[in-house]
């Protein structure tokens, strides 16, 4: 079982004649946000996997078009492409090719721009989920699988200017349902020596800046 995580930048490995030779293999892909529409609608079509996506705190034009209550200036209705193939998870559960998914979008709030929250906003958030989280324990024998977010927990390959902090709630959900899987981007790695994943508690962080494939066993049901 592998997925394709992808993050913040356009990799030429990807956005490629060869994308299908390197990762057909792949059986889905999730995108942890600031990518360009064309860009996942290049992947779906290449691949033909299912892509489920958050959306960052930059690409933010077609934002409305998936959360219409979201602050964004919207492009104008011609230049609009429609669906490009990839579903939207900011703030939803969905399960897909046997995973259970929560997408969680945004960045800490540093200039009140849109898809930006306050610390006080993701808790809220995250507290949303809960009934739907114990509803899945109780269905199918776990919460969540994978938590696909853009901004990384607090603490945890994050930094220290206010725009670049992870967020408390992330923790927190972390302990109390154990996904195995959280996937971020919004942190940019330039030296290959920094940490891309980090254990906590029961969960793999992973920091899917550029690319990353994940090769899990097949646990799925």
């Amino acid at each position: 079982m592998k997925i394709l995580c992808v993050a913040d930048e356009v990799d030429p490995l990807i956005d490629s004649v060869r994308v299908r030779d390197r990762f057909s293999d792949v059986d889905l892909v999730l995108g942890a946000g600031d990518l360009p529409m064309e860009y996942l609608s290049y992947i779906v079509s290449a691949l033909n996997k299912p892509l489920l996506f958050v959306f960052g705190n930059h690409n933010l034009a077609y934002l409305p078009y998936y959360r219409p209550s979201a602050r964004t200036q919207p492009v104008a209705s011609h230049d609009y492409q429609g669906d490009v193939g990839a579903t939207y998870v900011g703030f939803r559960i969905r399960r897909e090719a046997g995973f259970i998914v929560l997408g969680l979008g945004g960045s800490l709030r540093y200039n009140r721009g849109p898809n930006q929250f306050s610390q006080a906003q993701m808790w809220a958030r995250v507290l949303a989920r809960v009934p739907s989280l114990l509803l899945n324990r109780l269905i199918h024998g776990r919460a969540v699988d994978i938590v696909l977010t853009h901004a990384p927990p607090r603490g945890i390959h994050d930094r220290e200017d206010v725009c670049h902090q992870g967020f408390d709630a992330f923790l927190w959900l972390m302990r109390v349902f154990r996904p195995r899987y959280l996937v971020h981007g919004h942190i940019h790695l330039y030296d290959a020596r920094e940490q891309r994943k980090t254990r906590y508690e029961h969960t793999t962080v992973i920091n899917a800046f550029g690319y990353q494939v994940l090769e899990l066993e097949d646990e799925r049901d």
